[in-house]
């Protein structure tokens, strides 16, 4: 299983700001269980949040061909605890992104109340650490429409973004190889 810390995407401009938002439910195992008695979200989980959503930004920067990991968390400041019930909105801008990796500042909001303010720094992991996938490039790109990213993804210059060519074929891949549906016949 695969921990997801944002549910949606609402605004992507390429190479420049993330918006998601993360609606927090006491469903979640990890509320639930954390510090029983008292649920709220740990913020080292909304770090993750705000990284997941800073780190989609820096790898679609680069047409999603790097690895791109969380290296450091330069500021961490967090100003209210988070509940159940709670919906929690990142924000990820783009500070400055190089060859080795990038920097992105992030806020976490419940509604106009800001809740979280980090810097994190992300790094481009080259040959030295090996060459294995972090994710299957066809299932990466059903994460990425699962989250609606692509919905309200745009260029730079305004235009509507697309996934790059190499996921879409790799996405054709996988279908190409699905074998194909059994009719139903009534019985």
């Amino acid at each position: 299983m695969r921990w997801l810390w944002i549910d949606r995407f609402v605004e992507f401009e390429s190479g420049r700001r993330a918006v998601a938002i993360k609606n927090v439910s006491l469903a979640e195992e990890q509320l639930d269980g954390y510090l029983p008695g008292f649920n709220y979200m740990p913020t080292s989980l909304i770090v993750e949040g705000l990284a997941q959503t800073g780190g989609l930004l820096v790898g679609e920067a680069g047409g999603f061909r790097e690895r791109v990991v969380l290296a450091k968390v330069g500021k961490a400041v967090f100003h209210r605890t988070v509940f159940p019930g709670d919906q929690l909105t990142y924000t990820a801008e783009l500070c400055d992104i190089r060859g080795d990796g990038a920097i992105v500042s992030g806020t976490s909001r419940i509604g106009s109340e800001l809740q979280a303010e980090v810097e994190l720094v992300f790094a481009h992991l080259d040959e030295r650490f090996g060459s294995e996938i972090l994710f299957e490039p066809e299932e990466f790109l059903c994460m990425l429409r699962s989250w609606g990213l692509y919905d309200v993804a745009v260029t730079s210059d305004g235009e509507r973004a697309t996934p790059p060519d190499h996921l879409l074929e790799a996405e054709a891949r996988m279908f190409l190889m699905q074998p194909a549906s059994t009719p139903l016949t009534d019985q």
